[in-house]
């Protein structure tokens, strides 16, 4: 089950939620003032503010060419 994260419309309060895919949330209340229908928020598994990925180096050896995964 895919994790969503929300906010209270009322409180401001963003907490997460696992659900199933294609459930809406509106059943949902806020955990803190217990409002109901919180707002879903768009969330990214990575962001960054450069376009540029940083390089990646082994934890192992600090080389990069020992061919472990990162």
């Amino acid at each position: 089950m895919p994790i969503y994260e929300y906010q209270c419309v009322q409180c401001g309060e963003k907490f997460e939620v696992r659900q199933a895919m294609g459930e809406d949330g509106s059943k949902l209340n806020c955990p803190k003032c217990r409002v109901g229908n919180p707002r879903k928020l768009f969330s990214s598994f990575f962001s960054s503010s450069s376009s540029e990925i940083p390089e990646m180096t082994c934890p192992t050896c600090n080389s990069g060419v020992c061919n472990l995964p990162y």
